[in-house]
């Protein structure tokens, strides 16, 4: 996983430079404790004896009789929300390794190794297990790793790289009730709303690691980033978490305190100076994507046929003479049907069907949630000054065998 960059160094050096300092402080306040409560115990009675201070007796009828010697240990039982949440998801997140063919130097041979590990999440008793598709991207293999230990070859039953988001599939018998995980509602959560994530952080040795924060926010502009090329495919928007997202965790769930999976981890900011800034893909996203892949073997977009920028985006020496500031600026027209439609290089499309279109990640939403491909739309640019209402058939957004490396997203 990773935002930016996703290899980042662990190092314990100076980690006990400071260890013994620090015991001659804890010495020191161990000590002010110790000195502090038998003072109390010593000086209370004598305040109490001397009228300071109130006798228990006269605070309450009830501890008239009472004797300090008849006084019992209570046990108070703590019923941690988050604790209790765990136990619920946690037999339902797995390890997902990705094997792929390498080359030995010294022999040539190539050979079936393991080149990372993920997480995922298991959503239903038929044994489907949705995961990143960064995750499972390149694989000639995938194993996933149920409850520590047990080892199973899985299907990729289907992935989409455009979200981010790929389905896996295990034989049901290695699975039992208590490893589906339950789904919530993504529309619900608020900012401040406490959460958790569970996963692999730096492989199998620290598996069902939880981390817990709360909802940063909830819709947050995030690109997908294609791992292999650096590129980036498109945007989407995620919820931001202060919950630690470390290489490892991406593919497993993000939770609410009832222990309903909210969302699918997938990426974080690692840069100087940044700190508690992770993504994760809403769940409510994540159903829409998976029910597409489960019923028709892959994701469905509706694109237009164009390589696009946000006109907000664009530098201010290319900026086109239009009377807006918002928009989806083109910078190729793709396909012979957004040719055919008249659009044109240095258009800035403004409106899909009367929909307002604010930006490339604006313009994916409304193509993708609420039409399929071979539907036609009115497509309202300017051209200039001019307004134009264009109608095109969209088309299915291509599969990203060479994304673009110009950085600009396709619709």
């Amino acid at each position: 996983m990773g935002f930016y960059n996703d290899d980042q160094e662990r190092t314990t050096k100076n980690r006990t430079a400071g260890v013994r300092p620090s015991l001659k402080w804890i010495a020191q306040i161990v000590l002010s404790m110790a000195v502090g409560a038998a003072t109390t115990l010593v000086a209370v009675p004598l305040m109490v004896h001397a009228n300071i201070l109130p006798s228990p007796a006269l605070s309450s009828p009830n501890l008239q009789n009472m004797s300090y010697h008849n006084l019992r240990p209570v046990t108070v039982k703590i019923n941690d929300s988050i604790v209790q949440a765990v136990k619920k998801v946690e037999p339902a997140v797995v390890g997902v390794l990705n094997y792929q063919e390498m080359q030995n130097s010294t022999t040539g041979m190539t050979s079936l190794q393991e080149e990372s590990v993920g997480s995922g999440v298991i959503f239903s008793k038929k044994g489907y297990i949705v995961t990143n598709y960064h995750v499972v991207q390149g694989a000639a293999k995938v194993v996933v790793v149920i409850g520590r230990k047990v080892h199973v070859t899985a299907t990729v039953v289907g992935d989409d790289p455009y979200t981010d988001l790929a389905v896996l599939k295990v034989p049901v018998s290695d699975l039992s009730a208590n490893n589906v995980a339950k789904l919530g509602n993504s529309a619900t959560l608020q900012a401040g709303q406490a959460v958790f994530a569970i996963g692999n952080p730096a492989g199998l040795h620290f598996a069902d690691s939880v981390t817990a924060g709360v909802i940063s926010a909830t819709q947050r502009t995030v690109p997908v980033i294609d791992e292999a090329t650096g590129d980036v495919i498109s945007d989407q928007t995620e919820l931001q978490t202060d919950a630690v997202i470390n290489p490892g965790n991406s593919g497993g769930p993000l939770c609410n305190l009832a222990g309903e999976v909210v969302g699918i981890n997938n990426s974080k900011i690692v840069a100087h100076g940044f700190q508690g800034m992770g993504f994760s893909i809403p769940i409510n996203e994540v159903k829409m994507i998976v029910h597409q892949i489960l019923t028709t073997g892959h994701a469905v977009h509706a694109a237009i046929g164009i390589e696009a920028e946000s006109l907000s985006a664009v530098p201010e020496q290319y900026q086109p003479n239009v009377p807006v500031h918002d928009g989806v600026w083109i910078v190729k027209v793709m396909t012979a049907g957004a040719k055919s439609a008249g659009l044109q290089h240095g258009d800035v499309i403004v409106a899909i069907n009367g929909h307002t279109v604010t930006g490339v990640t604006a313009l994916q939403a409304i193509l993708w949630k609420d039409y399929q491909p071979g539907q036609s739309v009115i497509i309202t640019v300017y051209r200039g000054q001019q307004k134009l209402e264009l109608r095109e058939k969209l088309g299915d957004l291509p599969v990203p065998s060479n994304p673009p490396s110009t950085g600009n997203v396709q619709g």
